[in-house]
């Protein structure tokens, strides 16, 4: 059985990684925890290492989401009109073009609140689908990761709950919850999720306690080394994107997950109830299946196709694989990651969470994934001795 820590001080030494932090949970706590290299010169990794999370976020909006379908102040099938009427009037399919002109027409349907969450909404991100990276580049839209208002209003890719692509749907839905709590969407995440769960190294900028822990970026140039990178959410936007906006420590994450362990309660600080839960983890697209994600962008990431061969879903806040993963998780486990190479998963049915995160370009570059699927193999490993 190989070693945890092994494999991450031979990620690191190899260049596979400029730094590691992983961890490990069950319900009850936290069941081991290691680390290597320096996430910024002279600071060594750690549990408390602050990450910018990136598509981490995603799950944490879509929680937020949930709970105010938990509470009766939202339907997960209803129209996102009718949360958000003037922007939903905006919406519109991208039809083709007239030189240099684009075409378009109306949805044949307003997305709902769980396509915006399963990324089915027609709200695709630039990076992964041609005809809007093209659309982006000839009318010069501002990306949604600048976090202006005008970002928001992309074309779409196709008819809501046609397929799955993945894009900016839970920005979407940070918005939604906004307007039907009338709080920020970063002071109802504290106030109602991050901290009742004591989460207090999560949040959208970065708190004075939290700056010493900063970790340092770093991208792979075509020489194949490692170099230094400036990459982050921007500061004090017009609104925080759900779908990139938190920075957060692989401890405050695992924390996060376990809430899901322990079926919507943890530390004596009920977020969601029982049967939120289960609507927040079955699969939520029905026979639509994730794809492999081909990159536009191979500088920022590479190609994505988790476990070949293996039927992947979304969930409301989760991709999620329907069968098992041989000497891996399990079917019916969720997970996600953040595109600077912070990667998570969590199997209810053999009670684990774990994460393993650095901040590294390109995303799901072959050399990391490598590291990942011998991390997750020993956790499965050590569970089955």
């Amino acid at each position: 059985m190989a070693n945890k820590q092994s494999i991450l001080e031979t990620a690191v030494a190899n260049g596979d990684a400029p730094f590691l932090v992983a961890m490990q949970a069950n319900s009850a706590g936290v069941t081991w925890q290691g680390a290597a290299g320096e996430a910024a010169p002279g600071m060594a990794a750690g549990p408390d290492t602050v990450h910018r999370i990136f598509s981490m976020t995603k799950a944490v909006g879509s929680t937020a989401a949930m709970m105010l379908i938990d509470r009766g102040k939202l339907g997960i099938d209803d129209p996102v009109d009718k949360y958000l009427p003037e922007a939903a009037a905006k919406l519109r399919v991208l039809d083709g073009w007239d030189g240099e002109t684009p075409i378009y027409r109306a949805p044949a349907t307003m997305p709902t609140i769980r396509q915006l969450s399963t990324h089915t909404s027609g709200l695709v991100y630039e990076f992964w689908c041609p005809e809007i990276g093209e659309w982006m580049q000839k009318t010069g839209h501002p990306t949604i990761v600048s976090g202006t208002n005008a970002s928001l209003d992309y074309a779409m890719a196709f008819d809501p709950g046609t397929r799955w692509d993945y894009g900016i749907g839970i920005d979407w839905l940070g918005k939604v919850v906004e307007a039907i709590d009338g709080r920020r969407i970063d002071v109802f995440l504290q106030e109602e999720l991050l901290g009742p769960l004591g989460m207090s190294d999560t949040a959208c900028e970065v708190a004075d306690h939290m700056a010493p822990r900063l970790a340092s970026v770093q991208a792979r140039g075509a020489d194949g080394v490692l170099a230094d990178f400036e990459m982050a959410p921007p500061s004090d936007p017009e609104f925080y994107g759900m779908g990139h906006a938190l920075y957060s420590t692989p401890a405050d994450y695992l924390t996060f997950l376990r809430l899901f362990l322990n079926r919507g309660t943890l530390n004596g600080q009920k977020i969601l109830s029982e049967d939120a839960v289960d609507r927040m983890l079955e699969d939520s697209i029905g026979d639509l299946r994730i794809g492999k994600m081909i990159s536009l962008a191979p500088p920022m990431s590479a190609d994505v196709e988790l476990f070949p061969g293996t039927p992947m879903t979304h969930s409301f806040g989760f991709v999620r694989n329907e069968e098992d993963v041989p000497g891996m998780r399990t079917a019916g486990s969720q997970g996600w990651a953040g595109v600077l190479n912070s990667h998570y998963w969590f199997d209810p049915a053999k009670d684990v969470a774990a994460v393993i995160m650095t901040q590294s370009l390109p995303f799901a570059e072959p050399r990391f994934m490598g590291v990942y699927e011998a991390f997750e193999t020993a956790v499965y490993a050590e569970i089955a001795a």
